[in-house]
């Protein structure tokens, strides 16, 4: 196979997104993941709604469909079942693929269509100037809510395991060193797998995440989760351990010579568990990254397709008796009334 570099995903495009934009983060993690992953420009689609993180497709050496507002995952599920050969990714964001588009992402998760979801979540309408998104938090001012919002925000994460997302993961624009990993991880997982990625927006909401993305608060605020270590965070001195009384999570100060007593490995089939791990108030506790969850099950398209061969076994293709078949009625012209 040919191999490719990062630069040889870019496309001829000038990239319009706004100086500092966390979108340039992503995309560059995108083009290394898929040079990483050996990706076939010509096999490859990007599928994106309406907002900022959808100008993706118009960056990438590849093919792609800008489509309207909140309808990728209806597109995208329309090309894996016209060719089920091609590697799908929908590009969407906290406003395109929560809010309108909610429905559509709801019934691709459940589906579970091999794909790859890319949620870019900002917690703002970046696109159209600033106005509060399903993922911005309770007293946010912005144009649509000059006193603050009073609405209880969307958790993603949350939505898609809700959903009966098989595979759920989330990672930060600027995570360059973990981010193209998971993407890999998501990429090999065959059915839908969804990655919220938080993306700072420079103009309307810019340091939203500085808490926890930030290099100075790293160690203590992120909690990068692997499949059978221990949940550990702040260099090794704490860690995550179940209180099996309330089933509730809480921090633990890890004790030298002692580090693993009660810090509970990461199971990725663990629902339950991956749900206590989105729903940690940061703060209190760091935020759950990497993969949270993950077991795979059979995807959408091949058992569809698989139905189809077997309904289509030994059957002629006839399309003109398969229009004939069954009930049929002959129009006659109507009489000359002039007769």
């Amino acid at each position: 196979m040919p191999q490719f570099a990062p630069a040889d995903f870019a496309s001829d495009q000038d990239v319009r997104w706004c100086l500092g934009c966390g979108d340039y983060s992503i995309l560059k993690a995108v083009q290394k993941t898929l040079a990483q992953i050996s990706a076939k420009p010509e096999t490859t689609v990007f599928i994106s709604g309406i907002g900022c993180s959808s100008r993706f497709p118009y960056y990438l050496e590849t093919y792609g469909y800008h489509t309207i507002h909140g309808r990728a995952p209806a597109i995208a599920t329309g090309v894996k079942l016209a060719d089920p050969d091609l590697d799908v990714w929908i590009i969407t964001g906290d406003g395109d693929g929560l809010s309108i588009g909610g429905n559509h992402m709801l019934h691709l998760l459940r589906r579970n269509l091999d794909c790859q979801v890319l949620l870019f979540n900002n917690e703002v309408y970046g696109l159209t100037k600033g106005q509060c998104s399903p993922t911005s938090h309770a007293g946010t001012r912005t144009p649509s809510t000059p006193f603050g919002s009073v609405e209880r925000p969307i958790t993603p994460c949350a939505f898609a395991l809700g959903a009966g997302a098989r595979f759920v993961a989330r990672s930060f624009d600027v995570a360059q060193n973990k981010l193209p990993e998971l993407l890999q991880r998501a990429h090999a997982h065959k059915g839908a797998s969804f990655v919220e990625i938080y993306q700072n927006c420079i103009v309307y909401n810019d340091g939203a995440f500085e808490k926890f993305s930030s290099k100075k608060c790293a160690a203590q605020a992120q909690l990068w989760l692997e499949r059978g270590k221990p949940m550990l965070f702040a260099n090794g001195t704490k860690g995550i351990r179940l209180n099996r009384e309330s089933l509730t999570l809480e921090v633990v100060p890890v004790a030298t010579g002692n580090p693993q007593a009660e810090v509970l490995l990461h199971d990725e089939t663990n629902k339950a568990i991956a749900q206590l791990l989105i729903d940690m108030p940061f703060g209190g506790f760091p935020i759950a990254l990497g993969v949270i969850y993950c077991d795979p099950a059979p995807a959408f398209d091949s058992v569809v397709l698989e139905q189809n061969r077997e309904a289509s076994a030994g059957k002629k293709r006839d399309l003109d008796a398969l229009l004939r078949m069954g009930e049929t009625w002959s129009v006659a012209p109507a009489p000359d009334k002039r007769d």
